[in-house]
């Protein structure tokens, strides 16, 4: 019997459970659809649009992050805060995959274990707000969601939910998992030539020497690997490469939740791995229960406010057969907050002895607004979120798998500091972002060394 066989043996099917009973629970962050005819007929539209993702690609993900819960693997999760649909074109979409590339290559090298590559894309279009409605110079609209229910233009047709968004997503989704497809099987990652993951950071980034004898190492070794055993190494010329997004609007998720042919229970099938945010995980909410009858591993966001019984109910909820890989928490404390926060929410976790893949998430915690009005985060509270993270979990016991960031490919200063020293002034030569900021590839091939440099040395010492 096979590790996966094993893993997904004991569970059973949820009972009093069907893909649309949340509609029968508070649902919170929820668009307000003028037209239901039209919503109505949209929804069986995308009903029978085929998956964007496999039930196979969702098992072995589960598997995967039941070894990164282990410590024999390591989760990489990051991308776009949103995405928008006029990102949905190949030199975007090729960036922000090289980027994760790269950081799993600086992984790899360092941690000496597999990666697990999750992207944020291909399907994170909506997001969550702090306020139904904006009021603009005595205007008031309503807030923007993300593009698969509004447009972020402040005007009453752009701001207004329309069902047909949710077909255009799904469309922009299936073009960039394709993409992203054809890229990965067709060479992309090969680590015979590493060297083709470089963007024009390393040109000018203090890190360069330290990212290019790591490269040169890699090739050295494949190379030397291929040599001692007479032929080419195959499995490197591709990874395995999975997709996640938050899964807020619900009547999306039910309507790409399907069964399929010899698997029991149902299966999301818009991602490989969706999370529920901090504004929508009431233990009686309609994301929660929506989210405890699939069988795709889920991510749920925790914060400062998290009390052990909340958490421990919540997990009860969403993984009562205890299931390896099956469910990830995803902790956001802020720099301030972790020290006292976290650890006693990782005690309640292990004297219950539930089996969770525990994550950090140093962006959300950290968020702040300039004098002048614009939202950024300092690198440096980042930096000390993540560091603060694996020292709390070394001392109580437990163990840091993974990381969940908001990144991109692209050139922008969004976040202060790193390597270039950001200050306010650099956040209106490229600032893009239509929500929440976004390290730099040069921020976060940063994090990534970070991450050798904290959980690297405790790998190689085990």
């Amino acid at each position: 019997m096979s590790r996966i066989e094993r893993a997904l043996k004991s569970v059973q099917e949820v009972k009093d459970w069907a893909p649309g009973s949340w509609q029968g629970r508070p649902a919170a962050q929820q668009p307000s659809y003028e037209d239901a005819e039209l919503l109505a007929a949209k929804l069986g539209e995308l009903q029978r649009l085929p998956p964007l993702v496999t039930s196979w690609e969702i098992l072995q993900l589960k598997q995967d992050l039941a070894e990164a819960a282990e410590g024999r693997r390591f989760l990489l999760q990051g991308g776009d805060c949103a995405e928008s649909f006029a990102d949905c074109e190949s030199p975007h979409i090729a960036n922000r995959l090289k980027v994760l590339l790269q950081m799993s290559l600086v992984l790899v090298h360092g941690l000496k274990q597999p990666i697990v590559r999750v992207g944020r894309f291909a399907g994170q279009y909506a997001k969550p707000r702090s306020a139904d409605l904006e009021t603009r110079e005595g205007v008031t609209l309503p807030s923007y969601r993300g593009d698969v229910i509004n447009a972020p233009e402040f005007t009453v047709d752009a701001r207004r939910p329309d069902p047909q968004r949710m077909i255009d997503a799904h469309s922009r989704s299936a073009l960039t998992m394709n993409f992203i497809r054809a890229l990965v099987d067709g060479g992309f990652a090969d680590l015979h030539h590493p060297e083709y993951w470089d963007l024009d950071w390393v040109q000018h980034s203090p890190l360069e020497q330290e990212y290019r004898a790591m490269v040169q190492s890699i090739g050295d070794a494949v190379r030397f690997m291929e040599t001692i055993g007479g032929a080419p190494m195959g499995n490197l010329r591709r990874v395995d490469f999975y997709t996640s997004h938050e899964a807020l609007l619900l009547h999306y998720e039910q309507s790409m939740t399907r069964r399929v042919p010899r698997q029991w229970g149902w299966f999301n099938l818009s991602t490989h791995y969706p999370w529920i945010g901090m504004r929508t995980t009431a233990l009686d909410g309609a994301h929660l229960e929506y989210c405890r009858g699939i069988r795709n591993p889920i991510g749920v966001k925790i914060g400062p406010s998290t009390t052990p019984d909340q958490l421990l109910r919540l997990i009860d909820i969403l993984n009562p057969d205890n299931e390896p890989g099956r469910l990830t928490l995803i902790h956001r404390m802020g720099a301030a907050k972790i020290g006292e926060a976290l650890p006693r929410l990782l005690d309640a976790v292990r004297a219950a002895g539930r089996l969770v893949l525990w994550c950090c998430d140093p962006m959300h915690g950290n968020t702040e607004s300039t004098p002048s009005g614009i939202k950024t985060r300092r690198f440096e509270n980042i930096r000390n979120e993540l560091e603060q993270a694996f020292d709390i979990h070394a001392a109580a016991g437990t163990r840091l798998g993974g990381v969940h960031l908001e990144l991109t490919g692209e050139n922008v200063t969004e976040c202060l500091g790193g390597a270039r020293d950001l200050i306010e002034a650099d956040l209106q030569r490229a600032y893009k972002s239509t929500v929440d900021p976004r390290l730099n590839y040069e921020q976060a091939l940063e994090l990534a060394m970070l991450i050798v440099r904290k959980r690297g040395a405790r790998v190689l010492g085990a």
